[in-house]
């Protein structure tokens, strides 16, 4: 088991070695054959050289009082109470703020014991939003400099994945804004089920199509509680995306009075976005678009996932490429700015696959590309068909193919997310050009201000400063995902969110 003179989070602890030390899981039991002790001493930079002439083990040229934190860490055989490795592990303490600098380079010293310091791109990150470690430590008042030197040296981070996580950081700076808000609607309804989707994405048929009028009724009903409610408490808003499933599923009517719903109980004096996922080409068409366009709207994401036909049929979503071509130039003649989005490791896909839709890709002018990496989600089809992707992809190849399309187009990463624990290549990206980032994706990752939720399967996350405990604290109200759920159940839900925004806005 593992002994530490200092208190560790178990649960994370327990997490971090399953992620990145699988096969010493054994050491966190009673019984395991081997035992580790971590010994965490403070001391004063002297003090450290001190200990450098005494038993030789620390190499630092420092000279002065900086107070250091170093990490003594071995692994014994219990049979004989043998020593079977030694590492010792040494950093100056960042500042008071940074309180648990001392249990992070605890886990650290793990990786030098077992040798594993240098095999993962992202070191010891596992988180699913890495860029906010990166914002902690800039609120701490540190400097990019600082901060990429406590990536390399306490969490292991590679190079490469150093840039582009502070290039990322630098690229959101200008677009986290605190004195707005953010809506999201989503509509629940797609036109097929995607094998490997686990959003809110359900059928029109069946007792969902019965109840499909009054489904409807409810998303104005909802949309226009939360306008009215936004007025009141003089809320500004800068980013409203409309998300799902499919809201082009819609027919242009619908999305007409929907989008006149949000005109009508609205300020939009502040917006600076307004997104409609149109994501699905087989729902569109030049009236949808031109009623979106008409709106105000200025971005949509068409996403072709692949340019493989025989995988998007595998996957249970249907277009032709002279369909998406189609949409494609409706769009731009309109004046619209265009995401694109792309899943590698798609069932059956080949690295020549990826690579191809890649030079696809290249043929297009999009503002955005996002570009996921496929996870098996608990939800989709894929996972419960028990899903395992045959062919091993070449990554190294695909990352270097993405870099050159992106490159050549003068798309930079601006956004990003890690699957849950993804350590090597799991990242989700997204790419624009200069001025077309979008604001809701980066505040969206980041959790930086309040997002109002509505619609089956939508979240509000509620988002204040403590000042006691100096950091951001998150209040999440989560609706159903099921339709009809969410339809019985609004009208309780929906008093309890305007009461929690109240109580938020009227501080």
């Amino acid at each position: 088991m593992i002994r530490a003179n200092i208190e560790i989070n178990q649960n994370k602890l327990e997490e971090f070695i399953r992620v990145l030390l699988p096969e010493h899981y054994d050491i966190l039991l009673e019984n395991s054959e081997n035992d580790v002790e971590i010994s965490v001493n403070f001391r004063k930079n002297q003090d450290v050289e001190n200990f450098e002439n005494n038993c030789g083990k620390l190499k630092d040229s420092e000279s002065d009082n900086t107070e250091k934190i170093t990490v003594n860490t071995i692994l014994i055989d219990n049979k004989n109470g043998k020593i079977l490795k030694e590492v010792t592990f040494s950093h100056k303490k960042v500042n008071e703020e940074y309180f648990d600098q001392a249990e992070v380079m605890a886990k650290s010293s793990l990786m030098k014991l077992f040798d594993k310091k240098n095999e993962y791109k992202w070191g010891i990150l596992i988180g699913v939003r890495p860029t906010k470690i990166v914002g902690r430590f800039l609120k701490m008042g540190l400097s990019y400099n600082e901060i990429n030197e406590i990536l390399e040296k306490i969490y292991f981070v590679s190079n490469e994945k150093r840039k582009l996580l502070l290039d990322i950081v630098k690229r959101q700076e200008p677009y986290l804004d605190k004195e707005t808000i953010g809506i999201y609607i989503g509509i629940a309804f797609c036109p097929t089920k995607c094998s490997y989707c686990s959003f809110p994405a359900y059928l029109l048929r069946g007792k969902y199509a019965e109840q499909y009028d009054e489904y409807i009724e409810s998303i104005y009903h909802e949309i226009r509680e939360i306008g009215q409610l936004t007025q009141e408490l003089d809320l500004k808003i800068n980013t409203i995306y409309i998300g799902g499933g499919t809201p082009s599923i819609l027919t242009a009517e619908e999305i007409d009075e929907l989008l006149e719903t949000v005109k009508e109980n609205y300020n939009l004096d502040y917006l600076k976005e307004f997104t409609f996922e149109a994501g699905r080409i087989d729902t569109l068409n030049e009236e949808k678009l031109t009623i979106i366009k008409s709106y105000g709207i200025n971005k949509i994401s068409i996403n072709p996932q692949s340019f493989n036909e025989k995988t998007l049929k595998l996957v249970n979503r249907y277009h032709n490429r002279e369909q998406f071509d189609n949409v494609y130039k409706l769009a731009k003649n309109l004046g619209l700015e265009i995401n694109m989005d792309l899943i590698l490791g798609l069932p059956r896909e080949t690295t020549e696959d990826i690579l191809y839709t890649m030079d696809e890709i290249s043929k297009y002018n999009m503002e955005n590309l996002t570009i996921h990496n496929l996870a098996i989600k608990n939800a989709s089809r894929l996972n419960k068909e028990n899903y395992v992707h045959e062919d091993v992809l070449d990554y190294e190849k695909i990352y270097e193919k993405i870099q050159n399309v992106t490159e050549n187009k003068g798309l930079f990463p601006y956004y990003m997310y890690r699957q849950k624990n993804s350590f090597q290549w799991g990242e989700n990206l997204g790419y624009s050009l200069n001025g077309s980032e979008s604001i809701y994706n980066i505040e969206m990752i980041e959790e930086n201000k309040t997002i109002i939720g509505i619609g089956a399967g939508a979240i509000t996350k509620l988002i204040w400063f403590d000042e006691e405990k100096n950091k951001d604290n998150i209040k999440r109200l989560v609706n159903p995902k099921d339709p009809l759920v969410w339809m019985n159940e609004l009208p309780e839900r929906l008093v309890q969110k305007k009461i929690e925004i109240q109580k938020l806005f009227n501080k």
